[in-house]
This record gives C-alpha cells, structure tokens and sequence, in this order.
C-alpha cells in the first residue's frame, strides 16, 4: 500500500464528527504545537477532535478530566519530560493508547517508552501519512481489519463453495476444513449476518463430509495401505520412525482437542518451536473408549477386545474405559519387538501438571513419554453440567478463549517452555474433536444402550435410518460386539440422540452442548503436529 493509498483509504464512519457517529478525540502535547498546526487541520478535516497543550502538566490535567481516544506525546519537553508524562498519563488514563513523538533515534530512549508500555513510535519529523496510519493501526484496526475479512470472505465465498462441492479425498476435506477455521477465527469478530453464514457454509460442508465418511469408511479399513492416516497409524507412521532416527519422543495427547483450539494456541509456541502441523482422522466412534485405545494399541477396536480382553471394557461396564493405556502401549512395543522404553502419565488436573513438569529430568532416561492432557475434555463435561460454565464458553470463540486462558496460566504451558530446552521431538495430538450440537434426533433403546449422545449401539434401537450412518454388521467396521444383532448408529453433523421419553427436557438440557462420537470434521479431522525446539 503506498502513502497515497494510506491518505485516501476513508477513515471508519464511527470517526466522523460530520456523518452522525462518534467523533474521535486526540490530545496532542508538543512545546512547539504551533509547528504543527498544519497537522492539526489535517486531522480535524478528517473529521477527529483535537486538543492542544504545550507541556505534561497540563496534558495530565487535560487526561484528568477528558477521555481521549489517543495521545500523540512529544518526548523532549520542558518541565517534565515525555516518559515521566507517559507514566502520570498512564495513572488518571490507564486504557488510553499513547504515541511518543520525539527526535531522538536513541536505543535507550525507545526501550524506555516501549517498557512503558506506549501504543506507537514516531520519529520527527512526522508526516500526515504516518499520523494517519498510527490512527488506523491503534484506534480503527479493529473496524479496519474486520470490514476486510467480511469482504475477503464475500468474495471468497463461491470459491469455497466450489471447494466443498469438488472435495473427493481426504485431502480435498483436510484443506476443506483448514480454510473453514482459518475464516471461523478470522470472522470471529465480524457482523452476526457474516457468521450466519459461515455457520451455514460449515454446516453444508459437514452435510457433504458425512456422506463422504458413510461411503468410504469401510473400505479404508480394509486397507491400511490406502487409507488415510487414522487412530491405530499413529504410532507406527509418526512415532516409530523418530525413534528408528535416533530422537527421544514426548508424545502428548490433548483429550478432546480440535484443530480450531490448536490454532488458537499455536501462537504460544511458534516462538519456541520449529512447527509441522498436519490433520489425521479419527476412527468411529470419535469416543476416548475407542479412539485413544486404538491410538495407543495400534490396533482397532475389535482386534483389541479379541487379543486383550482383559484390557478391554465393554460399554455397559461400570470400569473406566480409559484405565488400560499404559498396558496398551506395552502391547504394542512388544507386537513390533520394540525394545525402546516408554512412560505413561496422566494429568486430570493443575497439581498434576505441575508435579510432571518438576519430574521431567526422570523422564529423560526413557525414549518415549506419553502425557495425556484431560483439561479440554473435562471443560466440555462441565460445560453441559454447569450453568456458570455454558455462560463463560457461551459459543465457539468464547469455548476458544478458555482454551487458550488454560494454556496460558496453567503447568501446561511451563510443560511446553521447559520441553522447548530440551531434545526431545513433541507429537502433540489428539483422540477426537468435539462439535456443539443443535438438532435433537429421535432414538429409542433399551436400558443396555450406552449413553453417548452422538452414537448408540444395542440390539434393540429404533429409528429412522434416513437421519443417521447406521453400521448393521459391526465386524466390516471393526468394532466390538457384544451381541450377535448389535448395531451401531452415529448421529452426523451437529445432531444429537434424544429419547422420546420426556423429549423436551432432554432437548433442552443437551441442545447447545460440545459432543463427541459422531461424524463431523470437528470430531474426525483432529490435529497432529509435530513440534521440534528452535535452539536445535
């Protein structure tokens, strides 16, 4: 964009003191401000308010009984200087965004003014453009930023459109979904009507995925070769071969972790970390019973009940149904005649992070560690159980934010810091995803059906075949069966299973929940990212 462009882009409507909406104010403090009036006129022709005053005492008083919307603050001026100015600026008006104007070029002088944390810097002499442009950057970005992304994203609109048409391979869907992340973060700030119609772009596309599982999800079971990378793969595709390289492994498991919440969080570790990030898909049912057993034994879920009986657990029993993995994981070294060692760990809570993060020099004699994370999973349980939960992830950015406040402030993220010293490789993945479920779909069951919202299996379900993928014979898919006429149905997109038995209270008390165990991007299209630590 050139100076020119900068000059003629409008200024956002709410700025205008001529076009009905808020009028923007500015104080400028300069002990020359008659140099400046050229500037000044320029600024007001655009429709800002500005005051003037030639030293800090004056604009502390200014700040004192006025609320600015910014402050273009001379650095080199009599009495007290700009940086002590900053600071009593900063005491009466802590929100107000500051812009230090000086001469100086001097190192110092800038960490000083940036440590006290001003908005913007500018060396004089200033011109209209660089004024203008700091406008935009720190009080219309926000207006700036999102007008373009609704733009970009109208644009972009039938392209996509033509995307979620074509997709016919997993990789066609993997970027199908990308893209659809990339605007639902992008938009997350934009008008209702545009994240209207993403939602029902999303929708659409997880209408077309489904059928996409429905017709191919056998068949990629009969062949590991073709298939895409799923659950049982991860170990012997991602894992083994480092190892077979010579690394040390830290292979971290986030329960419930979808690819939206990975890239709110990337963020955090780009700094630290070389990152690869890919997608693999989940098997059926997206459930920890099934998809982190698998991941863990490298196996599918009948093969498991069928060798290991003992470490697996039916759906009607009252045992955990995640209490195995470690034995898992050793069943798995031993069926490739591994001979590198492994740990296990758990972490259901901050006390538990932490006590990791402190044991971490004991886990290095061992070649690979497993760490599964829970606090993702255990917020989409209380989000359906608590009132005051749902109220602070009421939608999907705020159910992000959490995410990332967790990140930022638990053990979790000092796990990452100190693992980011070390030579370990990260594998940082997932069992399943999640997806916020809308549409209430009619089943019944006896009382042995599981209770799982988004799939059921029993052999005496009743419902209309039209509304869900129903597997008839459960051995082409690879799952248990308990009995001989057991079958299983997924709900797909955001639907969801209600008993008709008091129906609208449990339409109720589950509608606008995070479910997982269907067929939907969000649940099969789980991140697998591969972190290597930049000091290396």
């Amino acid at each position: 964009m050139t100076n020119n462009d900068i000059l003629r882009q409008p200024v956002p409507s709410q700025a205008s003191g001529s076009g009905g909406g808020t009028t923007f104010r500015l104080l400028w403090v300069d002990d020359e401000i008659e140099h400046l009036k050229a500037h000044i006129i320029f600024l007001e022709k655009k429709g800002y308010k500005v005051d003037t005053v030639t030293n800090g005492f004056d604009a502390v008083e200014r700040c004192s009984e006025q609320t600015y919307d910014l402050v273009f603050l001379d650095e080199n001026m009599p009495g007290i200087s700009g940086l002590e100015t900053l600071q009593r600026i900063k005491d009466v008006a802590p929100t107000t965004p500051i812009v230090m104007v000086t001469k100086s070029e001097e190192e110092d002088i800038m960490d000083q003014a940036i440590g006290s944390k001003i908005t913007d810097y500018l060396i004089k002499p200033v011109s209209p453009t660089q004024i203008l442009l700091s406008l935009k950057k720190n009080i219309h970005q926000r207006e700036i930023v999102a007008e373009h992304t609704q733009t970009a994203y109208q644009q972009n609109f039938g392209t996509l459109g033509l995307q979620i048409d074509d997709a016919a391979s997993i990789d066609d869907w993997n970027e199908v979904y990308r893209r659809l992340v990339a605007w639902e973060l992008q938009l997350s700030d934009a008008d209702s009507a545009m994240r209207e119609m993403l939602a029902m772009q999303k929708s659409e596309a997880n209408r077309r995925f489904a059928r996409f599982v429905e017709r191919n999800y056998i068949s990629w079971l009969a062949s590991t070769d073709d298939r895409p990378l799923m659950s049982p793969d991860i170990f012997k595709k991602r894992v083994f071969p480092l190892l077979d390289e010579g690394e040390k492994v830290f292979l971290i498991v986030i329960d419930n972790f979808r690819f939206d919440q990975w890239r709110t969080i990337m963020g955090e570790l780009s700094e630290l970390y070389h990152i690869d990030e890919s997608l693999y898909c989940s098997i059926l049912p997206t459930a920890t019973q099934y998809a982190r057993n698998a991941i863990f034994s490298g196996l599918m879920p009948n093969i498991i009940a069928e060798m290991f009986p003992e470490l697996w657990v039916d759906e009607d029993s009252e045992e955990g149904k995640n209490l195995n993995e470690a034995p898992l994981i050793q069943t798995l070294f031993k069926r490739y005649r591994r001979q590198h060692t492994f740990s296990y760990n758990k972490v259901n809570d901050s006390a538990a992070a932490e006590r990791l993060v402190t044991h971490l020099p004991q886990l290095e004699k061992y070649d690979v560690n497993v760490c599964v994370l829970n606090f993702i999973d255990m917020l989409s349980h209380a989000r359906t159980e608590s009132r005051m939960v749902r109220e602070l992830a009421s939608n999907e950015a705020a159910y992000r934010s959490i995410t990332l406040s967790w990140f930022r402030h638990s053990a979790v993220g000092e796990l990452f810091k100190t693992l980011a010293s070390s030579n370990y490789r990260i594998i940082l993945t997932t069992d399943h995803g999640s997806i916020r479920c809308q549409n209430p779909i009619r089943v019944k069951g006896d009382k042995n059906t599981n209770t799982n919202l988004r799939y059921k299996l029993g052999k005496n379900l009743d419902y209309n075949a039209k509304e869900v993928f129903e597997i008839t014979d459960p051995h082409r898919a690879m799952l248990p069966s308990p009995n001989l006429s057991t079958r299983y149905i997924f709900a797909r997109g955001d639907g969801f299973f209600a008993y008709p038995n008091n129906y609208n209270y449990y339409v109720s008390y589950y509608r606008d929940t995070f479910q997982h165990g269907g067929i939907s991007m969000e649940e099969m299209l789980i991140p697998l990212i591969e972190l290597t630590p930049r000091h290396r």
